[in-house]
C-alpha cells in the first residue's frame, strides 16, 4: 500500500459506512483536550474563555470532537458548545482508573495499593453514572458515549478487566440512550475484547504507526491494515477510529526522532483525511492542541507533542493552509 492510501490488500473488502451506520453526516473529526501551559487534570483547569477560543479556532475544520472524561473541563466543554450554539456534536468518555494491578507495564505506573484498587472501582462507578447523566443533559450535542480508554491494553497504567467493562457498557446502554463504544488500541480488540465487542454498538480503535517504529511512507498502509484487521474480525458492526496521529517532537523515548516533524505530521494527516474521507470511516484525529502537562518533565517528551497546533495555539505546518472546500462544507453542516 502506498502512502496515497491506494490498497494494494486483495482480501480488505469496503468497510462499512460508519457515518451512515450511526447517523452521521459526513464530516471531520478532533480528539481535543484543551489543558494549556500550567493546567493539568486535577489541577488548574481551562476557563470558559478558553474553551471557548479553542472551540472557535477548531469549528471550521471540524464537526466531531472527541472527549476523554466528564471531569470539569469536559462538563464546561459542552457547556460552551450549548451556550455559544457552536456546531459541534461529541463522543462523551468516562476516563475509568485503574481497577487491577498491571505488572507489564512497562514504565512502572501500572501497580497500585489495594486501597487505591477499591477506590478506583467505586470512583469509576459513579464516573459511568455522570457519564450517563450528561448524555441525557446534552442529547442534541452528545451523539455518542465511551466507557473507556486504553484500559485493557497489555501496557496500559490503568487496568481494568474486560468483565468490568462489560459491566460499564451495559449500565450506560440501561440509563442512556446514545451508542456505547470502547476506545482502545488495535490489537485487544483482536482476541480478549471480542465479548466487550458483543456489548457495544460500535467498536472505536487506536492506531499509530510512529509509536511502532514506522516510517511516513509506511504510516498510511500501517493505519490501514490496522483497521482492516479489526473491521474484517467484526463484519457486522461499525469499527471507526478514535486516535490517529503523529508526533512533532521525541527525546527516543518510545518513538524514533528521526521520524518525528511537522512535515510527517502533514503528510499523514492530509493521507489519513483522504482515505477516510473516501471509504467513509469516522476518523478522530488526535489530536487538536499540544499538552505541556503529559508525560516526563522532559520537554521532547512525545506525548507532550501530539497537537495540530502547539499549546500556545498557533497553527502547526498541517493548518497553515486555507481550509479546503470539504472543510468549508463541513464547518456549514447543520
Amino acid at each position: 500500500m502506498d502512502h496515497t492510501g491506494k490498497s494494494k490488500l486483495a482480501n480488505n473488502a469496503k468497510p462499512m459506512n460508519t457515518f451512515e451506520a450511526l447517523g452521521l453526516p459526513v464530516a471531520r473529526a478532533i480528539c481535543y483536550s484543551g489543558f494549556r501551559e500550567g493546567q493539568r487534570p486535577g489541577g488548574t483547569y481551562p476557563s470558559y474563555a478558553e474553551v471557548k477560543e479553542d472551540l472557535l479556532l477548531l469549528q471550521p475544520h471540524w464537526r466531531y470532537l472527541r472527549l476523554y472524561d466528564i471531569d470539569p473541563h469536559g462538563e464546561l466543554v459542552l457547556e460552551v458548545i450549548q451556550g455559544e450554539n457552536l456546531n459541534f456534536k461529541v463522543m462523551l468518555g468516562a476516563f475509568i482508573e485503574a481497577e487491577m494491578n498491571n505488572f507489564g507495564c512497562p514504565w512502572g505506573g501500572g501497580v497500585y495499593t489495594e486501597a487505591e484498587l477499591e477506590f478506583n472501582r467505586g470512583n469509576n462507578e459513579k464516573k459511568i453514572q455522570r457519564l450517563a447523566r450528561l448524555a441525557n443533559q446534552y442529547p442534541d450535542i452528545v451523539f455518542s458515549l465511551s466507557v473507556g480508554n486504553e484500559a485493557c491494553v497489555d501496557w496500559t497504567d490503568h487496568y481494568v478487566p474486560v468483565s468490568r467493562v462489560i459491566e460499564y457498557a451495559k449500565e450506560v446502554k440501561r440509563l442512556a440512550r446514545q451508542p456505547v463504544t470502547f476506545c482502545e488500541n488495535y490489537v485487544p480488540w483482536l482476541n480478549k475484547l471480542k465479548p466487550l465487542a458483543d456489548e457495544l454498538d460500535f467498536i472505536s480503535l487506536h492506531t499509530y504507526p510512529v509509536w511502532e517504529y514506522k516510517h511516513i511512507h509506511e504510516s498510511l498502509g500501517y493505519t490501514q491494515q490496522n483497521y482492516y484487521a479489526v473491521a474484517n474480525l467484526y463484519p457486522g458492526k461499525p469499527v471507526v477510529i478514535t486516535e490517529a496521529g503523529w508526533a512533532t517532537n521525541s527525546n527516543g523515548r518510545g518513538i524514533d526522532p528521526e521520524h518525528v516533524s511537522e512535515e510527517n505530521q502533514k503528510t499523514y494527516y492530509e493521507d489519513l483525511m483522504a482515505w477516510s474521507e473516501r471509504e467513509k470511516v469516522l476518523t478522530f484525529f488526535f489530536e487538536a492542541f499540544d499538552e505541556s502537562w503529559k508525560g516526563s518533565p522532559e520537554p521532547l517528551e512525545p506525548e507532550k507533542h501530539w497537537g495540530l497546533f502547539r499549546i500556545d495555539r498557533t497553527p502547526k505546518k498541517a493548518m497553515e493552509t486555507p481550509i479546503s472546500p470539504v472543510d468549508a462544507s463541513i464547518a456549514n453542516l447543520k
